[in-house]
């Protein structure tokens, strides 16, 4: 090949490329949907909510929020699932989306094969509270508490297989009491009824109590983070009861499979740069933000999904 043939080679090829980078550097040119396949009012919607406002505001056009609940998140998942990968349609989930295939046979989406991993946005320590009812001070009060009951203490779940699922179970365990697992279709109703008194007890994200424990309508008796958090100072850990007891719930940003990668690393750094605006409102919750690279999402997911399996499987967890 002369030169003259090999510089119009170059030249063709480069070409080619220029309507991939061409669509990603005017990404996004029209309103963006992010599906939250749970119902308004719990923690996931509150951070995805925070987090919408501010890629709206860095990329001027505005990122919407779409509440999809339903089939233990499968309804909202599986509608970006099946969605264009042109970065239009995005899914705001937490990690309970990893584990729903671990716990439901027939799973209408795969999360390896369905979905383009863009950020991990935030990990959340989870609160053991309990309604005003219950005569419990802290976990070690609760376990026994719930061996001298009558009836077994009801655990709200916000959905079969999320973090606050598997925190339940481990906490059932290492604290050697029995509980009855009510299950609900997202945070939201769960307070509902905690607050109500027909619930006993709930295990969630801290920033879904924190205001009702502020306000007095319920106690929270511990944080599964290692350490105790600024948000609540005086309140202890599971750990300072159960020695060695960690547990975490994190969010996480995807787009359909095969989603350009021009697109999914814009995404990535627009929500890097909202993260670190956001940082401190977070972290006054009780979030740990979690900026990083799309590789650095893909490998805390693996692990995550690996101890996951393992928690499921040993405690047979099944939403079927």
């Amino acid at each position: 090949m002369n030169r003259r043939t090999f510089a119009a080679a170059l030249a063709a090829t480069a070409l080619l490329g220029l309507p991939m980078a061409a669509a990603a550097q005017a990404y996004p040119n029209k309103p963006v949907r992010m599906i939250i396949p749970f119902p308004p009012g719990g923690t996931l919607d509150f951070v995805g909510r925070m987090l919408a406002q501010k890629l709206s505001d860095q990329t001027g056009q505005q990122f919407v929020v779409e509440n999809r609940p339903g089939g233990n998140n499968m309804i909202g998942s599986t509608a970006v699932a099946t969605a264009a990968p042109d970065g239009y349609t995005l899914l705001f989930n937490a990690s309970t989306f990893t584990t729903t295939p671990m716990t439901v046979k027939a799973s209408q989406y795969d999360v390896l094969k369905d979905f383009t991993p863009i950020a991990l946005v935030a990990k959340a320590p989870l609160s053991v509270s309990v309604g005003a009812q219950v005569p419990a001070t802290d976990v070690k009060s609760l376990a026994a508490h719930a061996r001298a009951s009558p009836t077994k203490l009801t655990f709200a779940v916000g959905s079969t297989g999320s973090a606050g699922n598997l925190a339940t179970e481990l906490l059932r365990r290492a604290g050697d009491f029995d509980l009855l697992i009510v299950p609900y279709k997202g945070s939201g109703p769960a307070y509902q009824d905690l607050l109500g008194g027909r619930i006993d007890a709930f295990v969630d994200p801290v920033l879904g109590a924190v205001g009702h424990h502020k306000g007095g309508k319920l106690k929270i008796l511990a944080v599964t983070s290692k350490t105790r958090i600024p948000t609540l100072p005086d309140v202890p850990t599971v750990g300072e009861s159960i020695p060695g007891y960690e547990f975490y719930s994190w969010y996480g940003l995807w787009g359909p499979a095969k989603l350009p990668a021009d697109i999914a690393q814009k995404l990535n750094t627009e929500t890097n740069k909202a993260l670190a605006d956001l940082k401190d409102k977070l972290e006054a919750q009780g979030l740990l933000v979690t900026p990083g690279s799309i590789d650095d999402f893909v490998r805390f997911q693996a692990e995550d999904m690996a101890l996951a399996r393992k928690i499921i499987t040993e405690a047979k967890i099944s939403a079927e």
